[in-house]
C-alpha cells in the first residue's frame, strides 16, 4: 500500500481556515500555513487564552496520520503546547487521546522551527481544530500548521431503527471454519444489534450494543456461551472500528485498536449458519435460537463479511433492504451540543426572575460519585442539585420569615459513565425530582413556602468567589439543558448570547473510560474517578497497583528455602504470567522437595466391567488445568507417576510387534504405548525390562491372560501427566481389569536454581528484546563481592530500562518511557557485596514503578498524571554488562521477566567469561539448618547434613522418636562413638512423654564408678543423679520453658567423667557395680512411653538405632518401635492413631524437653611462700581425702523450685526442707547432694 503522508492543509483555500478570533485581518486564520509568510506570517488571536482555536475544513473526510506546527514568521509569537480535536460535521468534537488521556502535544520554542508529530493511530475526519494550551512568554499565541494524510472514501449507510440489511448466502447452509468480519459504526443509542446470524442446529453469532458496551456471542453448538464485552461509552456519536477474526474456536475481538483473544466453549470448530446474516438487527425468524434485541440506530460503513463488501452490495442493490423505510447513504448530523466540565469549570445561564415555578432539566454523564450539577439562588434562599455518592440530591432552602429546608434524593449508581437525565420541578406547594424520565418513580416533597426564582442558573460549579470549603465541582459532560422548559441554545452562548462560562469545552464530551482497556490484570476489578483508576486485587492471588505482582512463590522449592515445612501451598510458576496460581502438596521431608498433584481416579478402579465396548476411555481429572500442570513438569528436574493394571483375561500391551490393547495419553494429547517401569519406544512393562514376567513369551504379566498385575513408575517427564487411559481388552467373558494411576510427583525446580557466574567486567549474556510496553516486572537473586555493576539493560531509540548495583549498599532501577529518565534507589543498612544472595524485584506499570530489595526495603514512584506510558525497546536484552556500562562481577540466579525465566545456564555454556552455576549457597541459606545441622554446598542449591544430630529432615528439625514398652531397653556403647573416653564436658538433650513413674530415662555408665542418670521419680519429679564429679564442676539445666538454672557441685570433685562406656534408654541392664538406688527405686518395671531427640554430646543413639538398625555396638531388649510421638507440630503433622505404632500401646500425658550441660576444669594450685599457707593447705588436703573415702557424692535435681528457697541457707537446704515427698535413705557410706 502507498504511504499515507500527503500534505493536506497547504493546498486548501483561505476560506477553509477559521478561528475563534484574530488580532486583525493580517493575522487571519487563512495565513496559518506551514512555512508560508503571507499576511503577518501566521494566525494570532485577539486574546491569548485557552478559549482560542484554529479550525481547518478539509472539504471531505480524510485519513490523518501526522500534524506539524510552527510559530508566526520571524516574531515572538508561538505556541508551546496544544490539543487536537477532530469531527465529521464541525460539531460534537472529539479530542485526540493517547495513553489513556486527552493528549497535549509539545509544540514550538521559537517562531521558525517546525515540530511534527506522527499520530499513534490514524484518524478519519473532515474538520480539525488546534487548541493552544501554552504559548510564548515573550509574545502571544502564534500558529502555522500542516496536516498529513491521504484521501478516504467509504459507503455510509444510515440505520433508522427499522431497517435491517439481510445478506443471503449462496448455499442454504454454511459450515464455516474461518470468519473475518469488520465494520465501523457511530450512534447516540446505547443499545442495538449490529449483526446476527444463526443456524438450525443452535449455532449463532451476535454482535450487540448493551449500555454502550459491545457484546460478542459465538455459539458453535455448546450449551453455555460466554459473553465477551469490549469498550464503553460507544454511544458518543463518534466512529468506532470493529474486527472479528475466528479460526475454529480461537477468536480475536478488536475494538478501536484494542484486541482481546478468547476460545469458545466445547469441542466444535465450525459455525453452522442458515440462509443469511443480518446487519442492524435480527430478522424475524421461527428458529428456536432467535433472540430479541433493539434494532440499531446510527450509521455504519466499511461492512465486510468474509471478503464481501456489504456496503457496496447494498448500494448496488444486491442485498435485501426491504425493511428500510428510507435507505440513505449519508449520516445525519448530531443535534446535541454537549458541554465538557473539569474541576474548575462552570456555566452560568439566565432564566425568568421572581417566578413561582422553577423547571430545570439536563442530561449528564460522569465517573465521579460527587459533584454539583446545578445551583440557582432564589430571591429568598436557593436550590442546589448535586450528585452525592452516585445519587441525585436536591436541597431547597428559603430564608424568608423563617428558615425552611426541603431535601429530596433519587437514583443510585449514576456515576457509571452512562447518560442520565434529571428533571426538577418546583411549584408553590411541592417539588418533584425525576431521574431518567421514569415518572412512575419520581420523588415528590411538600414545600411549605412559595418559590421565587432568582433568574441565574450555575451548572457544574460556581464562581470562585462563591465557593465554600469542601465544595466539589462537577467533572463530566452535560447536554440538552432546559431552563424554564426551554432548550438552551449553547451554540448561541458560545457566540456571545446571554450566559457566562469558564474552563468548559463547548460542543464536545471528552469523557474517558480509564477502565477500558482494563489495566487491572489477572481478574482485578477496575473502578475509576474522573482523573484516575484503581484496581481491587483481593482474591486474585496478585497485588500491586495493577494486580501484576504474584503473591505466592513460584514452587515448593522456593517455599523450602523460606524455611517452610511440608504442607499444601499455593504456587505460581509463571509469576505475573497469564496462568492463575494453584494449590499443590509440598513434601519437604526428604533432601529433595516433592511437588504432588493428585487426580480423581480411585486406586484399583474397575474398568469396563459389564460394558460391551471394544475400547473404554478413563479420563483423569486434576485440580488444575493442563497448562498449569505443564509448568510444573517443564521446570522440574524429575517427574514420575505410578501406574498399575490388575487383570484377569484382560491383556495390556500385546507383543512389541503387535497392536497394543491399552495405551495412555499424556502431555500434548500424545498416545504412549509403554507402561510403568519401561520407557518411550519400548512396548514393554517393567517385568519385560527386568525379564521376570510370569510367562517369558510376553513382556507384560497381563498379556499372558492370567490373573496378574503390571505396575511401575512412568518417569519420562515430557510425557507426563497421564490425562486418560484407553483400555481395549475388557469385553471378553470373564475379563476383569482394575486401573490405578497415582498422583503426579515432581522433584526440584530448575528455574529457581538457574544461575550464571560473571567472571570478567566485560562478560555478558544477551537475550531477545524485552517486551513490556505497559507492564513490566523483573526479579532475580544476585551474589557478589564487588561494589558496583550493571545487572541488566535494554535500550530503545530513547526509551530504556536498567537495573544496577550502584554502591555496596544501594540498588537502582532506572527507565525512560518518553517522559524523561526516572531512577528509583533502595538502600540496605548492611553491605550487599557480602557474597550472600539478595533478591531484587522491580516493576513498572502505567500507575507506578516499584523497586524492592530482600523483600523488605522498598521505594515506590507514581507515574505522572499525563505522559507516555508505553516502554518501547529495540535492542537486545543484555545481562551482566552493555553499552559501556560497568560490568557486574558475581552470580545472577532465577532471572524472571514478566513471568518468564531466562535460561542463564544455557547461554552461559556458550559465552566466554560466563559460567553456568554458582557456588556459595550456604552463606545465605545455612541458617535454615537447625539443631546443629551442617550446611553442605551443592551445584544447584544446598542440603543440611543432620548425621551428627538427633534430628532428621531437610532442615534437621524432625526429631527421631521411639515408643518403648515394659522391660524395653536400648543399650549402646559410647566408647566407639566418642572422640574421648574421658570427658570434661557433657551435654545431654532429649524429650520424653509418659504416664508411668518411676522410671529410668537415660543412664550413662563408665568403666569406673562414674555415672550419669536422669530418672523420673514416683511423684513425677525429674532427678539427676551422678557420682564422682569433683572440684569446680559447673552445671546448667534447662527444662521445657522454665528458666535455665546454673549451679556448682561441692568442692570435692574430680575433673573428668572417666572412661565413658554405655548409654541406656528406658531401663538399665548393666553388669558390675551399679548404684542400688537406681535399681531398687527406678528400674522396675521400666520406662513406658516415648523418647525423642536423644543426643549425648555428638552422639544420637536413638536416631542411629531407628534409622540404620541395631549395630554390633548396640542392642535392644524388648520392643522399640519408631513413632512420631515426640514430633513437634511445627515440623511433622501428627500421625493418626491408626498408623502410629505408639498410639496403640499407651497414652501420653506430658511432653518434656530436657537439656543439661556440665563442665569442669582442673585444679590450679597456688603455693604461698609463708609457712602458714603451707599448713593450711595440708590441713585442707587431709580433710578432702577423709571426706572422699567416707562418703559417696550423688546429686539429684527437682524440676519444681522449692517455695522456701528464700529462707533456706542454700539451694540444697531449700529443696530438702520443702520436699515432703523426699524419703530416700542416706546410709553411712553415701550422701546425696540435691542440686
Amino acid at each position: 500500500t502507498e504511504k499515507c503522508d500527503e500534505v493536506l492543509a497547504t493546498p486548501l483555500p483561505y476560506s477553509a481556515f477559521s478561528a475563534s478570533s484574530v488580532v486583525s485581518s493580517d493575522y487571519g486564520a487563512g495565513y496559518a500555513k506551514l512555512n508560508r509568510r503571507g499576511g503577518a506570517g501566521g494566525w494570532v488571536p485577539l486574546n491569548s487564552d485557552r478559549y482560542q482555536w484554529l479550525q481547518i475544513d478539509l472539504k471531505a473526510r480524510k485519513q490523518i496520520t501526522a500534524i506539524a506546527t510552527q510559530g508566526r514568521y520571524s516574531s515572538s509569537d508561538w505556541t508551546k503546547q496544544y490539543r487536537f480535536l477532530y469531527s465529521d460535521t464541525g460539531s460534537n468534537w472529539r479530542a485526540y487521546c493517547q495513553d489513556g488521556n486527552i493528549w497535549t502535544f509539545a509544540a514550538n520554542r521559537n517562531s521558525d522551527r517546525s515540530v511534527r508529530h506522527d499520530l499513534q493511530y490514524s484518524i478519519v475526519a473532515r474538520f480539525l481544530r488546534f487548541i493552544p494550551m501554552d504559548w510564548s512568554e515573550e509574545g502571544r499565541i502564534g500558529l502555522r500548521v500542516e496536516v498529513y494524510g491521504c484521501s478516504y472514501w467509504s459507503d455510509v449507510i444510515s440505520f433508522d431503527g427499522q431497517g435491517v440489511i439481510s445478506y443471503r448466502f449462496r448455499a442454504k447452509k454454511m459450515k464455516i471454519l474461518k470468519d473475518l468480519i469488520s465494520l465501523k459504526f457511530k450512534t447516540t443509542k446505547g443499545d442495538g444489534v449490529l449483526l446476527h446470524g444463526e443456524g438450525q442446529q443452535g449455532d449463532y453469532l451476535t454482535l450487540e450494543l448493551k449500555r454502550a458496551k459491545l457484546l460478542l456471542q459465538i455459539n458453535l453448538g455448546n450449551e453455555k456461551v460466554p459473553v465477551d464485552a469490549c469498550g464503553s461509552l460507544l454511544d458518543d456519536d463518534h466512529w468506532h472500528s470493529v474486527v472479528i477474526e475466528r479460526y475454529r474456536r480461537n477468536v480475536n475481538f478488536t475494538l478501536d485498536q484494542h484486541t482481546q483473544s478468547f476460545r469458545t466453549n466445547g469441542e466444535f470448530d465450525h459455525l453452522d449458519l442458515d440462509y443469511e446474516i443480518s446487519f442492524g438487527g435480527i430478522v424475524s425468524s421461527s428458529k428456536p435460537s432467535s433472540a430479541g434485541g433493539d434494532h440499531f440506530v446510527g450509521c455504519m460503513e466499511e461492512i465486510f463479511y468474509n471478503g464481501n463488501n456489504i456496503t457496496n452490495l447494498v448500494r448496488r442493490k444486491k442485498t435485501d433492504t426491504s425493511s428500510f423505510r428510507n435507505l440513505t447513504f449519508s449520516c445525519a448530523e448530531s443535534r446535541t451540543f454537549p458541554v465538557f466540565f473539569n474541576a474548575t469549570s462552570f456555566l452560568l445561564l439566565t432564566g425568568r426572575t421572581d417566578f413561582d415555578t422553577m423547571s430545570v432539566s439536563l442530561m449528564f454523564r460522569t465517573w465521579n460519585p460527587n459533584g454539583l450539577l446545578l445551583f440557582t439562588p432564589l430571591l429568598y434562599g436557593g436550590v442546589e442539585v448535586s450528585l452525592t455518592e452516585g445519587k441525585v440530591t436536591v436541597h431547597i432552602y428559603v430564608t424568608q420569615k423563617q428558615n425552611t429546608r426541603v431535601d429530596i434524593s433519587s437514583g443510585s449508581g449514576l456515576n457509571d459513565g452512562q447518560w442520565h437525565s434529571v428533571h426538577l420541578l418546583a411549584l408553590e406547594s411541592f417539588a418533584m425530582l425525576t431521574i431518567n424520565g421514569d415518572e412512575t418513580s419520581s420523588v415528590r416533597a411538600t414545600i411549605p413556602i412559595q418559590i421565587h426564582t432568582g433568574g441565574s442558573y450555575y451548572f457544574g460549579g460556581k464562581n470562585k468567589m462563591d465557593q465554600l470549603p469542601g465544595f466539589r465541582s462537577f467533572q463530566g459532560c452535560m447536554q440538552l439543558i432546559h431552563v424554564d422548559d426551554q432548550l438552551v441554545d449553547l451554540q448561541a452562548v458560545e457566540q456571545g448570547a446571554p450566559g457566562t462560562f469558564e474552563n468548559i469545552g463547548l460542543n464536545m464530551c471528552a469523557i474517558i473510560d480509564r477502565c477500558v482497556p482494563n489495566h487491572c490484570e489477572h481478574g482485578g476489578r477496575c473502578s475509576q474517578t474522573w482523573d484516575t483508576f484503581s484496581c481491587a486485587c483481593e482474591g486474585t492471588g496478585y497485588t500491586g497497583a495493577t494486580c501484576h505482582t504474584p503473591v505466592h512463590e513460584q514452587s515448593c522449592e522456593a517455599y523450602k528455602h523460606l524455611g517452610k515445612t511440608s504442607d499444601m501451598y499455593w504456587i505460581d510458576p509463571d509469576g505475573s504470567g497469564p496462568l492463575e496460581p494453584f494449590k499443590v502438596n509440598c513434601n519437604m521431608t526428604e533432601e529433595k522437595v516433592w511437588t504432588t498433584v493428585a487426580n480423581d481416579l480411585l486406586a484399583q478402579s474397575p474398568v469396563g466391567s459389564g460394558e460391551d465396548l471394544e475400547m473404554v476411555t478413563v479420563h483423569l481429572n486434576y485440580s488444575m488445568s493442563s497448562e498449569q500442570l505443564n509448568t510444573i513438569t517443564s521446570s522440574a528436574e524429575h517427574c514420575e507417576q505410578h501406574v498399575a493394571y490388575g487383570c484377569r483375561m484382560s491383556r495390556l500391551l500385546n507383543t512389541p510387534e503387535g497392536s497394543p490393547y491399552t495405551w495412555w495419553v499424556g502431555r500434548g494429547n500424545e498416545k504412549h504405548f509403554y507402561w510403568g517401569g519401561s520407557g518411550p519406544g519400548v512396548q514393554k512393562c517393567a517385568c519385560g525390562i527386568e525379564r521376570n514376567c510370569t510367562d517369558p513369551k510376553y513382556f507384560c504379566n497381563c498379556d499372558a491372560d492370567q490373573r496378574q498385575e503390571d505396575s511401575g513408575v512412568l518417569m519420562y517427564k515430557d510425557h507426563l501427566p497421564v490425562s486418560h487411559m484407553v483400555v481395549g481388552d475388557t469385553s471378553r467373558p470373564g475379563s476383569e481389569a482394575k486401573l490405578t494411576v497415582g498422583p503426579l510427583r515432581c522433584q526440584g525446580d530448575r528455574d529457581y536454581w538457574n544461575t550464571a557466574s560473571f567472571n570478567t567486567p566485560a562478560s555478558y549474556l544477551h537475550f531477545p528484546t524485552f517486551q513490556g510496553e505497559t507492564s513490566a516486572d523483573i526479579s532475580f537473586y544476585f551474589k557478589t563481592s564487588s561494589t558496583y555493576g550493571v545487572f541488566l539493560e535494554n535500550l530503545g531509540s530513547s526509551d530504556f530500562i536498567r537495573l544496577e548495583l550502584k554502591s555496596p549498599t544501594a540498588v537502582s532501577f532506572s527507565f525512560d518511557v518518553g517522559n524523561g529518565p526516572v531512577e528509583l534507589t533502595v538502600r540496605s543498612p548492611t553491605p550487599l557485596n557480602n557474597d550472600k544472595w539478595h533478591k531484587v524485584e522491580a516493576e513498572r506499570n502505567i500507575k507506578e514503578a516499584v523497586l524492592q530489595l530482600d523483600r523488605r526495603y522498598r521505594e515506590v514512584r507514581l507515574a505522572p498524571p499525563q505522559g507516555h506510558t508505553r516502554l518501547q525497546l529495540y535492542s537486545q536484552l543484555f545481562v551482566g554488562a552493555a553499552s559501556g556500562q560497568r560490568g557486574f562481577l558475581g552470580c545472577v540466579r532465577s532471572l524472571k521477566m514478566n513471568g518468564v525465566t531466562l535460561d542463564l545456564e544455557e547461554r552461559a555454556r556458550v559465552t566466554p567469561g560466563v559460567k553456568p552455576g554458582c557456588s556459595g549457597h550456604c552463606s545465605s541459606y545455612g541458617v535454615h539448618c537447625q539443631n546443629g545441622g551442617k550446611c553442605v554446598e551443592k551445584y544447584n542449591g544446598y542440603s543440611c547434613d543432620c548425621s551428627l544430630t538427633a534430628f532428621d529432615g531437610p532442615f534437621c528439625t524432625e526429631g527421631k522418636s521411639g515408643c518403648m514398652y515394659f522391660d524395653s531397653c536400648y543399650k549402646g556403647l559410647l566408647g566407639p562413638l566418642t572422640t574421648e573416653a574421658n570427658l570434661t564436658q557433657e551435654e545431654l538433650t532429649f524429650s520424653f512423654s509418659t504416664s508411668n513413674a518411676p522410671s529410668v530415662l537415660v543412664y550413662i555408665s563408665s568403666r569406673t564408678q562414674d555415672y550419669l542418670a536422669v530418672v523420673l521419680r514416683h511423684n513425677g519429679k525429674l532427678t539427676i543423679r551422678n557420682m564422682r564429679f569433683y572440684i569446680y564442676c559447673g552445671s546448667v539445666l534447662q527444662l521445657d520453658h522454665y528458666p535455665s538454672i546454673s549451679y556448682s557441685l561441692p568442692e570435692s570433685s574430680d575433673t573428668e567423667f572417666n572412661l565413658v562406656k554405655t548409654i541406656f534408654l528406658g531401663k538399665v541392664f548393666e553388669t558390675g557395680q551399679i548404684d542400688p538406688v537406681i535399681i531398687e527405686k527406678y528400674n522396675t518395671p521400666g520406662f513406658v512411653g516415648c523418647l525423642s531427640r536423644v543426643q549425648f554430646n555428638r552422639v544420637a543413639p536413638l536416631k542411629a538405632a531407628l534409622r540404620s538398625g541395631i549395630s554390633s555396638t548396640a542392642s535392644v531388649q524388648g520392643v522399640l518401635v519408631e513413632s512420631n510421638c515426640g514430633a513437634s507440630p511445627l515440623t511433622i503433622p501428627p500421625m493418626s492413631a491408626a498408623y502410629d505404632p505408639c498410639g496403640t500401646c499407651c497414652v501420653f500425658l506430658f511432653l518434656f524437653s530436657f537439656t543439661m550441660a556440665c563442665c569442669r576444669s582442673h585444679v590450679t594450685s597456688v603455693f604461698s611462700a609463708g609457712v602458714i599457707a603451707v599448713v593450711i593447705f595440708i590441713v585442707l588436703c587431709t580433710l578432702v581425702f577423709l571426706v572422699r573415702h567416707m562418703f559417696r557424692h550423688k546429686g539429684s535435681y527437682h524440676t519444681n523450685e522449692a517455695k522456701g528457697a528464700e529462707s533456706a541457707d542454700c539451694a540444697d537446704a531449700a529443696i530438702i526442707v520443702n520436699d515432703p515427698a523426699f524419703s530416700e535413705t542416706i546410709d553411712e557410706s553415701k550422701k546425696e547432694w540435691f542440686i
